[in-house]
């Protein structure tokens, strides 16, 4: 909005002329969501335990622990993240942008989604939320929906394809199917992410250093120079998603101050659905979905916990793990949550390191 209405007028202020550059505004767009974050962040908080009478319903399943340590604590904080998020991308974004519209329709989609499930729990005061149908339906009509838009953005070359990272040359082309991997991409993502989300922070800060990778990744596929450069499949326009990167990863620096031990609010399906699902769409947009599976690898372990968990229990009626998503495993074993987060945090900057590399060699 303010590049729409200041960039007019560069050529007669100098100082407007900052507004034309991408880098400038994704810097500002994160401090923006930060101080958003961090000064709206009380009030939020105290909306939110104003109605939600003992906090997110805690499994009785799950590590002894929680009972005891996170009861109380109001959930739904990713209504915090996603004002400032969203707030900041309109802000400083270039709203002539269509894949700028198509990755918050799935962000707000997502959120609205994640938002139901998290009111369901908090009335009823259980975790059970919106059934499991209904979240993939509502899910798979926004994601697919988004991924036509962003298709047809694309340049009608490499529109239907899916890179492979490492390799220069080499696309597979999906054709007509193309849009509904897309849609998968992004359903996998925002669920991947909404099972890491079990411990104070765990899933807050791999979603920003995904976010900060893929909002290097926008901004190189989106420059002719650099795409060509590094031998990228340039897509024209994805360098605005920069802006959309860095105001998650001011959103999520903002919310983890609240989030850090002991957390004062847990950011709910609100929060992990819509940003698993914003990197998913991103990911999309930016040629790079194969990439994000690296970058994001602890999402992606996680998720294959809990599958080979259910798969095997229900075959032999044994747990592989002790309890799943992977976590809790350890939780289990008797690591103390701050060393699970922190090791986990590690290792998610481990795999964004390779997940870069993967833009040099080729």
């Amino acid at each position: 909005m303010i590049f729409n209405f200041l960039s007019g007028y560069a050529d007669g202020f100098i100082l407007f002329n900052l507004f034309r550059y991408t880098t400038f505004r994704a810097g500002a767009a994160c401090m923006t969501a930060l101080f958003f974050s961090l000064f709206f962040g009380p009030a939020i908080i105290n909306w939110l335990r104003s109605f939600q009478n003992g906090g997110q319903p805690i499994r009785s399943d799950g590590p002894e622990g929680h009972i005891l340590t996170k009861k109380g604590t109001p959930t739904m904080g990713g209504v915090l993240i996603l004002t400032a998020l969203l707030g900041a991308t309109l802000l400083w974004a270039d709203l002539r942008s269509g894949l700028i519209w198509a990755v918050m329709l799935v962000t707000l989609a997502y959120g609205l989604l994640g938002f139901w499930d998290d009111w369901l729990k908090v009335t009823k005061r259980n975790t059970k939320g919106v059934s499991g149908r209904a979240k993939l339906a509502v899910q798979a009509g926004g994601g697919l929906l988004a991924a036509i838009w962003i298709t047809w953005l694309m340049p009608s070359q490499i529109s239907t394809h899916l890179a492979i990272p490492f390799f220069k040359d080499v696309m597979i082309n999906f054709s007509i199917f193309f849009p509904v991997l897309a849609m998968l991409v992004m359903m996998g993502a925002s669920n991947a992410v909404n099972l890491t989300d079990g411990l104070d922070g765990l899933a807050t800060v791999p979603v920003m250093i995904a976010a900060a990778v893929f909002a290097l990744i926008a901004y190189l596929v989106g420059n002719r120079v650099f795409a060509d450069y590094l031998q990228l499949n340039g897509v024209p326009g994805t360098s605005e998603l920069a802006v959309f990167c860095a105001a998650m990863v001011g959103a999520g620096l903002g919310f983890l101050w609240f989030n850090a031990p002991p957390a004062r609010v847990f950011m709910g399906d609100t929060g992990s659905l819509a940003l698993g699902g914003a990197l998913g769409a991103v990911a999309v947009a930016t040629k790079h979905e194969i990439v994000l599976a690296i970058v994001g690898g602890l999402f992606v372990v996680e998720t294959v916990s809990v599958v080979i968990q259910v798969f095997w229990y229900k075959r032999t009626g044994r747990r592989v793990f002790l309890m799943a998503p992977l976590h809790h495993h350890f939780e289990k074993k008797g690591w103390a949550e701050p060393t699970i987060v922190i090791r986990f945090w590690i290792i998610a900057m481990i795999l964004a390191l390779v997940g870069l590399s993967t833009l040099k060699i080729r």
